[in-house]
């Protein structure tokens, strides 16, 4: 069990290298206010003067501090013979039993603690600036000694409420979001430093602990400065717990005074006056306070929290390792034969192009449809509810319907609804058609065009190590569509034409509805010789009164001519007379002959029983012959976009990519990889090995049976 705080050194030793701390490792967070101790609390583990002292927030960046124990015999003389392997670490050249290394150092050996204090002080200088500023960067140290137990300590800037001097307005917020990126650290136990003399029930370092870990289960209190409690009173009740009871305990510890520092008081004898002062004091709880006690319960919770992460660690660990396997994969190899490599990319874009459209993509959507499926969208939702939302007699009045008619019979009056007047209706929905048609190649050429940037985004990551090439294939791509759009348009357009060129009364579909005005004709020409005069005979009536009894009905009606409209409106009731007459224009001028062509054509009437018999029967036509117009064209317009656009695309890609691209003169060029790609290549390879190393790491603890 001992053995595992220097592998976990071994685990931080390995992601220093990359210079990240995407794996959390198990430490121990030292968190509480200016002045509480904290400082003296970490020098009492270190078991020297290390830490730089002063006044106001001393600590401006996060001390990540390593305490590695050492036996004396494995010190590292000079001399090569002397040289001996503890804990899988050499140690060279070193004078002096106790020493130091800094990460940012390299491979510097500390041998003088004062030098170590100052290194900090300036290193801190160098990334926080003169002012009392804070930084995010942490400074990395290890302390390796005889003296001191296997621990990694955080030590953290102080918690304070009030600008002070220079410090930043925002100091307070900077200092308390620092301390949460750590304590936030599942695998970290936080050692909540509090002052003897403050008042326990407003420790801030407990409440920033409980925010974090309300249960306490990873959260150990220590109490400072047992020795400067007012007279008469003593932190009994505060260890015992009874105050605030703390699950991992609460220690006291008696830290060196401003005087002693001052006059270079040894770590060592103010222990052991810690000691006394313990034994004198508190004597029955001398044995689970000070300094001492404090490190090898640091130790143990260490050992213990750090066997209980590492199953979480090793998955956490392997998991990392296969999604940066997978990344380095995206990223590729250095090209070396660029000519394959322009005929493979090219290759693998055209088929995952023609993938995507067939529906056999490998990277299939999940958000959103894509590719094919939306052309079928398009195709049988979006096109196929316009053309049925389209109303056959939509923007077509009776009035139209009966313009239409008057205006196909000529100067003679219609003796049946001329047919003219039907092509010429019908002509005008059907052409309406034509837009919804259009629309729809639109929507396609559209859809085509995403599938561009959904094959370079999620099926042909390779092509982002080429900028200028995935641009090259997005511009051969695009011009390809925008030169088959024209085509598919004039085809699109086309369709219609033809149903437009020939009006087909004689389809079957449109038998019934033939049927149907014929025989509402039989019945007005039965109608009419019903009506027909006793003294003429039926015979004489079969052979010419339809024409004459029409010809006569038609002028009565006024359907024909004006004079019929006007002689009805004399004869008619006066409701009739005031809706069909219209006023004539004022002529200031008497005698002046009356321009006929002035008499306005009334635009609202009530029409005749043969006027609407006429009216409805074209209506019905001409919805019977735009339902199977309609029908036609919502059945050849999207195989005419997938003959002409679609098909044709993934037909002639990879040729027109092949030609365009394919040519030595540009090889160099578009096989350009950008700026940062190698770079991130290298990052990621650091990072896999960084990974690899810890997994290795890990299955050492297992096989020695420390885990």
């Amino acid at each position: 069990m001992e053995a595992l705080i220097p592998v976990v050194n071994k685990l931080q030793d390995v992601f220093n290298t990359v210079g990240t701390d995407i794996i959390q490792l198990p430490q121990i967070v030292v968190v509480g206010t200016q002045s509480s101790g904290k400082s003296s609390v970490l020098e009492s583990l270190v078991g020297r003067d290390v830490l730089p002292r002063g006044t106001g927030i001393v600590t401006r960046r996060p001390l990540i501090l390593q305490l590695v124990h050492i036996d004396p015999e494995d010190r590292r003389k000079t001399s090569e013979e002397n040289e001996s392997k503890k804990n899988g670490r050499l140690y060279r050249g070193i004078d002096g039993e106790e020493w130091g290394k800094f990460l940012h150092t390299k491979n510097k050996i500390y041998t003088d603690f004062e030098e170590i204090r100052q290194e900090i002080e300036a290193e801190t200088q160098r990334i926080s600036g003169n002012n009392k500023g804070i930084s995010n960067e942490p400074i990395h140290l290890r302390i390796f000694s005889p003296h001191v137990v296997n621990l990694t300590l955080v030590d953290l800037p102080g918690i304070t409420k009030v600008p002070v001097g220079d410090q930043p307005k925002d100091i307070e917020l900077q200092i308390r979001e620092l301390i949460f990126k750590y304590i936030f650290n599942p695998n970290s136990i936080i050692l909540a430093v509090t002052a003897a003399n403050t008042d326990m029930a407003t420790s801030e370092a407990l409440k920033v602990a409980r925010e974090v870990d309300p249960d306490g289960r990873r959260t150990l209190a220590v109490v400072t400065k047992l020795d400067l409690m007012d007279a008469g009173t003593d932190a009994m009740d505060v260890l015992m717990g009874r105050v605030i009871p703390v699950k991992l305990g609460i220690i006291g510890v008696v830290n060196r005074s401003q005087l002693d520092i001052n006059q270079k008081k040894l770590v060592a004898d103010a222990i052991r006056d810690e000691y006394a002062f313990l034994q004198k004091k508190y004597p029955s709880l001398a044995n689970r306070n000070g300094t001492k006690y404090l490190a090898r319960t640091l130790n143990r919770l260490l050992m213990h929290h750090i066997r209980d992460c590492l199953p979480d660690l090793k998955t956490r660990i392997n998991v990392l390792a296969s999604q940066y396997q997978s990344l380095l994969n995206s990223y590729g190899e250095p090209v070396e034969d660029k000519s394959s490599t322009l005929l493979q990319l090219i290759t693998k874009f055209a088929a995952e192009y023609c993938h995507t459209i067939e529906g056999t993509a490998k990277y299939i959507e999940t958000t959103e449809l894509c590719g094919g499926a939306r052309i079928c969208y398009i195709f049988h939702e979006t096109f196929g509810r316009t053309l049925e939302s389209v109303d056959p007699l939509g923007g077509l009045t009776t009035i139209d319907v009966l313009t239409a008619i008057r205006n196909a019979t000529g100067p003679r009056p219609a003796l049946f609804v001329p047919e003219v007047s039907f092509e010429l209706l019908v002509k005008r929905q059907v052409k309406r058609l034509e837009d919804p048609s259009l629309r729809c190649v639109e929507l396609v050429h559209e859809e085509m065009q995403r599938i561009i940037q959904h094959c370079s985004n999620y099926s042909t990551q390779e092509l982002l190590r080429f900028p200028k090439l995935h641009d090259a294939i997005v511009e051969v791509v695009t011009s390809l569509l925008r030169k088959r759009l024209p085509v598919t348009n004039e085809m699109v357009h086309n369709l219609v034409a033809i149903e437009l060129a020939y009006i087909n009364t004689k389809h079957p579909d449109f038998a019934d509805a033939c049927g149907l005005m014929n025989n509402n004709i039989e019945e007005q020409r039965r109608n009419r010789m019903r009506d027909l005069p006793s003294a003429v005979p039926r015979d004489k009536a079969a052979a010419s009164g339809s024409q004459s009894g029409a010809a006569s009905e038609q002028t009565d009606s006024g359907t024909g001519n004006w004079r019929g409209m006007l002689k009805k409106g004399e004869d008619g009731p006066a409701t009739d007379r005031a809706m069909l007459q219209a006023p004539l224009p004022a002529n200031p001028h008497k005698g002046y002959a009356v321009n006929l062509l002035d008499v306005p054509v009334p635009v609202s009437r009530k029409l005749s029983s043969r006027e609407q018999r006429d009216c409805e029967v074209i209506e019905r036509l001409i919805k019977s012959y735009f339902l199977i117009v309609r029908k036609n064209i919502q059945d050849s317009v999207p195989k005419a976009v997938m003959h002409f656009l679609v098909n044709h695309v993934k037909d002639c890609l990879q040729s027109e990519l092949v030609g365009q691209l394919y040519k030595t003169g540009l090889l160099d060029d578009l096989l350009t990889e950008s700026e940062d790609m190698a770079q991130r290549r290298n990052e990621a390879a650091d990072m896999l090995k960084a990974l690899q190393k810890a997994s290795q790491v890990i299955a050492e603890i297992r096989e020695t049976h420390l885990w």
